[in-house]
């Protein structure tokens, strides 16, 4: 053990004994966050607006303040944008997290000096909580590198404006700076094939230790790594290489693939970032799902996912979620976001303590019939068919194919680019069929009924969701490919990429 990791190593058992003690009382957390939360609020329009000065209790709190979604909120940023203090929050926010929306264009999503602990100190403590579970702090003595958007920052009245990953950039401590690659400059390129290059300029020769990145791009540097250096696998490179961090995308499709090119299994640490806060982590290697993070400014309720849209959904704390059941998130926190829907859905696997996994967008779901098909579904079915079939699949999304161009029923149309392509892709796409069948009771009732036909698998040519991203300026950075549409935007433009 070497010099940074014994030091740490006190400092990670003790988070670590913290994160025991918050997870085991969550719901004592919330309440103590919600009534810091009103407190803080009464001094602000958007707390005068909406009464907080009569709120004392969640039941008040749900009656006062309404759900929203960005387009709610966007009067209140705006007013912040123009130079306001104490609109959402007291005083002005340290950085705007810019991101782009499907619905409501460019979003500027406020943070604040008492919310951006959450975001790189919820990153710290689950990667030193890893450390004291496994014993493995190998990784704080070598190199790490976090493929993240551009660290470089516009001003909008005074506020630093930027992506959220390149704004955490000028979050990370000295003592952690050391150890980080890429480069500042080569963080600030923008263009994804021009990075990638600087990056394996950088990183070949170094003891990498820790990759942390959004899998299908990672899998890109693994690629890269292996031209350049003319080696058979990761670990022939990187042998001291021995933690991956990853978030925002499910893993498991690409595991196969990456762990191959690595040549080894490697421990993962999953996280749920959001440039709306630090949503969750994994705490245990051992189990599945994510510890909520309960206890770091941001106060949790959950909507029944069927409900999201109605007038009057069910609104529900924490103390009342239920394991199994699909909801809608919403977030109220110490960057003024109130009653906020972030657009995600999660289903609770455990409730002592929390976790979750995340279940797909509110928006990314096909329904076209009634079957309301969510990201988790379509993801379990192909990893079990291709399981079945012992082949790995690439990246893959699924629309609906009302009017199939040789006639017959409607369907379901999978786009999937194959690492190498099935044996039989008729019987791929039956064992595939009915792993759906038993994923969604609606679209098992829509198959028997004849309401639907079985779904079309369409191969595709290799890279091309790379192609496709590429093409809409999406190439790299925290940019993923939707798994679900409900419409056919995304199957359009992978027409030109069908193997014929």
């Amino acid at each position: 053990m070497q010099l940074k990791s014994r030091l740490i190593k006190p400092i990670a058992i003790r988070i670590a004994k913290n994160i025991g003690r918050w997870s085991a009382e969550a719901t004592i957390e919330q309440e103590r966050i919600l009534q810091y939360l009103i407190e803080k609020g009464r001094r602000t329009a958007f707390g005068r607006a909406h009464g907080f000065d009569k709120i004392t209790t969640y039941e008040a709190f749900r009656q006062q303040v309404p759900i929203r979604d960005y387009e709610g909120l966007r009067p209140y940023i705006g007013r912040i944008k123009n130079g306001e203090s104490d609109v959402l929050w007291p005083g002005r926010p340290k950085y705007f997290a810019k991101t782009s929306g499907t619905t409501s264009g460019v979003k500027y999503i406020p943070l604040t000096r008492e919310s951006m602990p959450n975001h790189f100190g919820t990153a710290r403590n689950a990667l030193f909580n890893y450390y004291a579970r496994t014993g493995n702090g190998s990784w704080l003595d070598g190199k790490l590198i976090f493929l993240s958007g551009s660290p470089q920052l516009e001003q909008v009245r005074g506020v630093p404006t930027g992506r959220l990953s390149g704004i955490v950039n000028h979050e990370v401590p000295a003592w952690l700076r050391t150890n980080q690659l890429p480069s500042y400059h080569t963080n600030c390129l923008e263009e994804w094939e021009e990075k990638l290059d600087a990056i394996v300029d950088e990183t070949l020769g170094q003891d990498m230790r820790l990759i942390s990145g959004i899998p299908p791009w990672v899998q890109m540097y693994y690629e890269r790594l292996l031209e350049r250096s003319g080696k058979k696998f990761i670990k022939d490179i990187f042998p001291n290489f021995s933690v991956f961090v990853y978030g925002g995308v499910n893993f498991e499709p690409y595991r196969a693939s990456l762990e191959a090119l690595v040549g080894q299994r490697l421990d993962s640490v999953e996280t749920y970032p959001a440039s709306e806060g630090f949503i969750a982590f994994q705490d245990d290697p051992k189990e599945t799902g994510l510890l909520l993070n309960a206890a770091s400014g941001i106060f949790f309720e959950f909507v029944p996912a069927e409900e999201i849209f109605d007038k009057n959904p069910t609104r529900l704390n924490l103390n009342k979620v239920e394991v199994g059941v699909n909801y809608a998130l919403i977030i109220n926190n110490n960057a003024g976001l109130w009653g906020y829907n972030i657009g995600d859905t999660v289903e609770f696997v455990s409730t002592n303590p929390y976790r979750l996994r995340v279940t797909g967008r509110i928006k990314h779901f096909i329904s076209a019939f009634g079957e309301h098909v969510i990201g988790k579904e379509v993801e379990e079915a192909l990893l079990t068919a291709a399981k079945n079939a012992g082949i790995n699949i690439v990246e893959f999304t699924v629309a609906p194919q009302i009017s199939p161009p040789d006639g017959g029923l409607p369907c379901h149309e999978w786009f999937v680019e194959f690492e190498h392509l099935p044996d039989n892709l008729n019987n791929f796409a039956r064992q595939l069929d009915e792993q759906m069948t038993r994923q969604n009771i609606y679209y098992n009732d829509l198959i028997k009924g004849k309401v639907l036909g079985p779904l079309k698998v369409t191969p595709l040519q290799k890279e091309a969701f790379r192609n496709y991203m590429k093409a809409q300026g999406k190439l790299g950075g925290q940019n993923k490919v939707p798994r679900l549409s409900n419409d056919r935007k995304i199957a359009a433009a992978l027409e030109a990429f069908r193997l014929h």
